[in-house]
C-alpha cells in the first residue's frame, strides 16, 4: 500500500500518527482541476537550530564544489516536493532537509514539483534530526520516502547527539547500511561515503577521501605552497626567480 501524506500546512513539529498516515493507495484527478502553475515556490518552515543550518549549508556546498563540472543533478535543502496526484499545490507535499536528484538539469527552482519533473522523485535524501522531528523522520518519512518517493537512498542525522543511520532501498523495503571500519556509510546513488568528521556530516570518496569545501581547498592549496616554497629554498633556489627567469 503506498502512503501518503495530506495536509495544507506544515511545521516542524508535525506528527502524524499512523492512522493519519494510511491514506488510499491512488487518487484519481477531478476532471473540473485547474493545474497550477508549475513554479511553485517552497513552503518550508525555518530548520530547528543554527548547528541545522550549518550542516545543510556543509552538504550542499561540498557537493556542488565536488560536482561543479556536472550540470546533471540538482541538489537542495529544506525544499519543497510537491508530489500531488492532482497535481494540487495544497495537498501531497513534504520538504525534506537535504536531497538529491539525478539526472535533472542544475538550475535554480522555487520548488521540486514531480508533474514538472517528468515524474523524478529524489534519488538521495538526508533528514536532520531534531527533538520534534525525529519520530516523524525515523517513521512517518522513513515509510513515505520508501512507499511513494522510491528514494533509493535515505539517511538521516542528529548534529546535535550524532546520531547517523542510512538505508537501501531492496525490493520495496530500505535496508539498514552497515558502517565500514571508520563508520561511514556508502550512498550507492552519489558513489560517497557519508560519515562523521569534527561532529559535522561529511562527504568521503570511495577512497576514504574527505570531500572538501572550496574553503578547505584553498587552505591545501596555500599550504602545498608553502611546502614547495620551503623545499625550493632549501635546495638553494629562489621561488621568485622561477616567476620571472632572466
Amino acid at each position: 500500500m503506498s502512503i501518503v501524506a495530506t495536509k495544507s500546512t506544515e511545521t516542524r513539529s508535525d506528527v502524524l500518527e499512523p492512522a493519519e498516515s494510511l491514506l488510499l493507495d491512488a487518487v484519481q484527478p477531478d476532471e473540473d482541476i485547474v493545474f497550477p502553475p508549475g513554479d511553485l515556490y517552497s513552503d518550508e518552515p525555518p530548520l530547528e537550530s543554527s548547528l541545522h543550518l550549518q550542516q545543510l549549508l556543509l552538504l550542499l556546498k561540498c557537493l556542488d564544489w565536488l560536482w561543479k563540472d556536472r550540470t546533471d543533478y540538482f541538489a537542495a535543502g529544506n525544499l519543497t516536493v510537491y508530489y500531488s496526484p492532482n497535481q494540487k499545490k495544497s495537498e501531497d507535499f513534504r520538504g525534506p532537509d537535504f536531497f538529491v536528484v539525478l539526472g535533472a538539469e542544475k538550475r535554480p527552482r522555487k520548488s521540486w514539483v514531480i508533474w514538472e519533473e517528468n515524474g523524478q522523485y529524489p534519488h538521495v535524501i538526508i533528514e536532520l534530526l531534531s527533538d520534534s522531528t525525529a519520530k516523524t523522520d525515523r517513521g512517518f518519512k522513513k515509510t513515505l520516502y520508501a512507499n511513494v518517493f522510491r528514494t533509493l537512498d535515505y539517511f538521516w542525522f542528529d548534529p546535535a547527539s550524532y546520531e547517523f543511520k542510512g538505508f537501501h532501498l531492496v525490493d520495496g523495503q530500505y535496508e539498514e547500511l552497515p558502517p565500514n571500519e571508520l563508520g561511514h556509510l556508502w550512498s550507492q546513488q552519489l558513489g560517497l561515503f557519508l560519515g562523521i568528521h569534527a561532529e559535522t556530516l561529511r562527504f568521503f570518496t570511495a577512497d576514504g577521501v574527505l570531500v572538501p569545501t572550496p574553503e578547505e581547498s584553498a587552505e591545501a592549496e596555500r599550504q602545498r605552497n608553502e611546502r614547495l616554497v620551503a623545499k625550493l629554498r632549501e635546495l638553494g633556489v629562489d621561488p621568485e626567480s622561477l616567476d620571472n627567469p632572466t
